[in-house]
C-alpha cells in the first residue's frame, strides 16, 4: 500500500512544450536520478520508461498524456508528461487541467516554436505557475543569449534564468546558480551573471513591496530573502524562472528537481481556482479549500481504455478525501457510483492506495459513465467544476470496415477510442449515411487508425473528407401546406402554417432566446418557446384559438427538426433560426401526429427557400511557422484558398509565423501543399473560428452537385 503524502508536500508538474524539446527524456532522466527506475530510457531506441504505448514507441513521440510519480527531498512530485505535437494537443492541454505548474520544454536548438507559445498561453489562461526549462543545451552551435532573448521577447521580461550553464555544447559539465552563485565563476559562461542575476532579484522582489522598498533603498538583499520570496513570486506570476538542463547527459536535473521541490506550488495553491465555489457544510456556506477536512470533489481529467485493464479512469483530488467503497456522486449525470480500489500510476503501472488528499493524482478502474471534466463528490450539493475547453477538430474522414462484418465493431471501437480523446468526435452522418470521424490533423487519423488495429484488431478505409457546410436563412420568410389524402378507410388531414426568422448566433440559451427574441413584443399572443441549443433554433407556438390543438403541437415541431437535420438547399443540417406556428387546421377523424409532420415538413420547405436562404461554411483559425525565405510563397498562395491574412511575426532562428482565417474546404489539403511550398520545412496547425455565408458562386456549385446526387439516387 502506498504512503500518504501530507498536502503540503506534494507538487503536481505538467511538462509542455513543443515536440522534439525533449520532454519525454527529460522526464526519463527525472525518474532515473530518483531511483525510479534503475536505468536510464531512450526515446529513439524505445526504451524509455515513460513512452511504453505501442504506436509511441513506433513513431518514437508522445501520442498522450503520461501520469508519473516520484520522490525527492521529502517532497512527492506527480509529473505528467505531455505531447509537444500540435496534433495531439487535446492530451496535452488535459495536462493543465490537473496541475498547479507548467513546467514549458524548449530545445535550445531550435527555440520558442508554436506549440511553446500555445502551452504558455494555456498555462497562463488557467492561472497555472509557469516554469521553463532549456534543454539539449549539449548540442552544438548554441547560441545560448540568443535563445533567452526570444524566450524574453515572446513572454515577457519576468522569463528570468534561474541558473547558466558552464558553457554550451561538448563542454557543457554543470549549471551554476544565480541565487547563490559561487565566488569563482568559470571563464566558458555564455552570459554575463551580474546582469541575469540583476534581472532575477527584480522579477522577485516585485512581488513583495517591503522587498522591493528595502532592494530600492539598500541596493542588495539577502540570499536567504531572495530564496523564501521566490515561491510567492512564482506564484504571483513576476518571476517565471528559466533552468537549464542537458536531459541526455542528466546535467542540471539535481538542480531541476531541487527548484521544484523547493518553490513550485502545492496543492493549497489551488485554492486561486477554487475562490469562486462554495459547499455547504452542517447548513454553513463557505468557500472551497483544498484540504483534507474539506468534502470530497475531484474532476476527472482523462481516461483510458485499456485493453487489460479495462476503462481507467484519472482523477485529480481538488478537496477532502477521497477513499475507497464510499459512495461517489457524478455531478455531470446525478449517477452514484461505487469506486472500490483507488490506484497511484507509473506509467502502465498501478499501486492500489488506501485514501487520495487534495493534489493527489489518482486513477479508478472499471466505474462506467465517467468523461472527461465530469466533477465528484460526496455531496450532490458540491459545486460543478467547469469542464475544460478543447478544439473542435475540424479535419474529417468517413470510415468504413476494410472487412465485411466489422460494421457493428467499428462504431463501437471508435466510441471508445473518442471516449479517451476530447478532439476526435465520431458521428454518424444521417445525409450520406456515414460514419465520419474528425481530428486535429492528418497524423492525428493516422494514429488512431493505428490504435484500432493494434487494439481491437479493426482495419479501417477511409474517404475524401465531408465539409460540414450548415444552412441558414437570411430574411423572414413563410409558408404553408396542407396535406390531405384519402385512401378508403380513414384518411390524413393536417394544414400546417409557419413563419421562419433568422435567429441571432450569438443565443446560447433558452433564457437568452426569450430575453432577445421569443418573447411578448415580438409574438403578442405566444403560447410558449422551445430552445435548441445543437441547431440555435426556437421553436415558438403562436397558435390562437386552437387551430392547430394542443396534442399535435409536438407534432410539428419534430416535422420541424427533422428538416433541421435533413436541409433544404442541398442537404447540410440548418442553423440559427427560429420558427414559427401560427396557423393550422385540423379534422376531428382523419387528423394525426404523422399527418402532421408531414405537413410541417413541406410549410418549413417552402418557408426556408422564400427567406434567402444561403450556406455557411465553417471557417478555421490558421497558425503557419515557416523558414522566413519561404514566406513570400507562403504568402502569395494563401489568397488563393479564400484566406484573410491577419498578421505575422518573426521568431528568433529566422523563422516567421503566419495568422490568417480561411475556409476549412480550402484547407483540407493544406499539409501536403505547405510542404511542397517549403521543401517540408513549414508546420502549421487549425482550429475552428466560425461560420460564414459562403460566397454565391461556390453556393451555386455545392447545391448543383447536391441536386445532381439527389436525382442519381432517385
Amino acid at each position: 500500500m502506498a504512503v500518504k503524502h501530507l498536502v503540503e508536500n506534494i507538487r503536481d508538474i505538467a511538462l509542455v512544450g513543443h515536440r522534439a524539446s525533449g520532454k519525454t527524456t527529460l522526464a526519463d532522466a527525472l525518474l532515473f536520478h530518483t531511483r525510479v527506475v534503475d536505468r536510464m530510457g531512450n526515446v529513439d531506441e524505445g526504451t524509455s520508461a515513460v513512452d511504453v504505448d505501442e504506436e509511441e514507441r513506433k513513431h518514437h513521440f508522445s501520442i498522450d498524456t503520461h501520469v508519473l510519480h516520484l520522490s525527492h527531498n521529502g517532497k512527492h512530485l506527480n509529473l505528467l508528461d505531455a505531447p509537444g505535437y500540435p496534433d495531439f494537443i487535446g492530451a496535452a492541454l488535459e495536462s493543465l487541467a490537473a496541475v498547479e505548474t507548467a513546467v514549458i520544454v524548449v530545445s535550445a536548438i531550435n527555440g520558442v516554436e508554436m506549440n511553446t507559445r500555445r502551452m504558455f498561453q494555456e498555462a497562463s489562461k488557467r492561472g497555472l505557475a509557469r516554469m521553463m526549462i532549456i534543454n539539449k543545451l549539449d548540442a552544438d552551435k548554441i547560441d545560448f543569449a540568443g535563445v533567452v532573448k526570444s524566450l524574453q521577447t515572446a513572454f515577457g521580461k519576468n522569463c528570468v534564468l534561474f541558473n547558466v550553464p558552464n558553457a554550451v555544447g561538448p563542454e557543457l559539465r554543470e549549471v551554476i546558480s544565480l541565487l547563490r552563485p559561487p565566488g569563482q565563476l568559470p571563464s566558458t559562461l555564455p552570459i554575463d551573471v551580474a546582469s541575469a542575476r540583476t534581472q532575477l532579484i527584480d522579477a522577485v522582489v516585485e512581488c513583495d513591496e517591503a522587498l522591493m522598498e528595502k532592494y530600492l533603498s539598500e541596493g542588495t538583499i539577502s540570499d536567504a530573502e531572495l530564496e523564501a520570496a521566490v515561491p510567492h513570486a512564482i506564484e504571483a506570476g513576476t518571476l517565471i524562472p528559466i533552468l537549464c538542463t542537458s536531459a541526455k547527459k542528466g546535467i542540471g536535473i539535481r538542480e531541476l528537481l531541487d527548484a521544484l521541490c523547493q518553490y513550485a506550488p502545492s496543492p493549497q495553491f489551488a485554492g486561486k481556482r477554487l475562490a469562486d465555489y462554495v459547499i455547504t457544510t452542517n447548513g454553513q456556506q463557505h468557500p472551497l479549500q483544498p484540504s483534507e477536512t474539506e468534502e470530497f470533489i475531484g474532476q476527472v481529467f482523462k481516461v483510458v481504455n485499456d485493453k487489460f485493464v479495462g476503462n481507467l479512469s484519472y482523477i485529480r483530488v481538488l478537496c477532502g478525501k477521497l477513499e475507497p467503497n464510499h459512495p461517489v456522486i457524478n455531478l455531470r449525470s446525478g449517477q452514484s457510483l461505487r469506486i472500490a480500489h483507488i490506484y497511484e500510476v507509473q506509467g502502465t503501472k498501478t499501486s492500489p492506495i488506501g485514501e487520495a488528499v487534495p493534489g493527489d493524482i489518482v486513477a479508478v478502474a472499471k466505474v462506467d459513465g465517467l468523461e472527461i471534466g465530469d466533477t465528484l463528490s460526496y455531496s450532490p450539493q458540491a459545486p460543478k467544476l467547469p469542464v475544460p475547453i478543447f478544439p473542435t477538430p475540424m479535419f474529417g474522414v468517413a470510415v468504413e470496415p476494410k472487412n465485411r462484418g466489422d460494421e457493428q465493431k467499428i462504431s463501437q471501437s471508435l466510441q471508445k477510442v473518442a471516449a479517451e480523446d476530447p478532439t476526435l468526435k465520431v458521428a454518424h452522418d444521417p445525409q450520406t449515411n456515414e460514419l465520419v470521424v474528425s481530428g486535429i490533423s492528418q497524423l492525428h487519423l493516422d494514429v488512431i487508425r493505428e490504435r484500432l488495429k493494434a487494439r481491437f484488431g479493426l482495419e479501417i478505409n477511409t474517404k475524401e473528407p465531408k465539409i460540414p457546410y450548415r444552412e441558414t436563412v437570411t430574411a423572414e420568410g413563410q409558408g404553408d401546406y396542407r396535406h390531405k389524402k384519402q385512401t378508403g378507410g380513414r384518411g390524413q388531414f393536417a394544414e400546417v402554417h409557419l413563419r421562419i426568422y433568422p435567429l441571432p448566433r450569438d443565443i446560447k440559451d433558452q433564457a437568452q432566446c426569450e430575453a432577445v427574441f421569443a418573447n411578448k413584443s415580438r409574438f403578442e399572443k405566444m403560447r410558449a418557446c422551445h430552445y435548441d441549443p445543437n441547431f440555435n433554433f426556437a421553436f415558438i407556438d403562436h397558435i390562437v384559438g386552437g387551430v392547430i390543438p394542443n396534442n399535435f403541437i409536438p407534432a410539428v415541431e419534430k416535422g420541424c427538426k427533422e428538416m433541421l437535420e435533413r436541409g433544404v438547399l442541398a442537404g447540410y443540417r440548418i442553423q440559427d433560426v427560429a420558427v414559427e406556428v401560427y396557423f393550422g387546421k385540423h379534422h376531428e377523424v382523419d387528423s394525426s401526429e404523422a399527418a402532421f409532420k408531414i405537413a410541417t415538413r413541406q410549410a418549413f420547405k417552402k418557408a426556408f427557400l422564400s427567406a434567402r436562404p444561403v450556406l455557411l461554411e465553417p471557417i478555421v483559425r490558421v497558425e503557419i511557422t515557416v523558414p522566413s525565405k519561404y514566406t513570400g510563397a507562403v504568402l502569395s498562395d494563401l489568397p488563393t484558398k479564400r484566406a484573410q491574412v491577419e498578421n505575422q511575426e518573426s521568431l528568433p532562428g529566422d523563422l516567421t509565423v503566419i495568422y490568417a482565417r480561411a475556409p476549412l474546404a480550402e484547407m483540407s489539403r493544406y499539409a501536403a501543399q505547405l510542404g511542397g511550398l517549403t521543401q517540408g520545412s513549414g508546420s502549421y496547425s487549425m482550429e475552428f473560428s466560425h461560420y460564414e455565408i459562403v460566397p454565391p458562386n461556390i453556393q451555386q456549385q455545392i447545391v448543383s452537385k447536391a441536386q445532381l446526387k439527389e436525382e442519381e439516387e432517385e
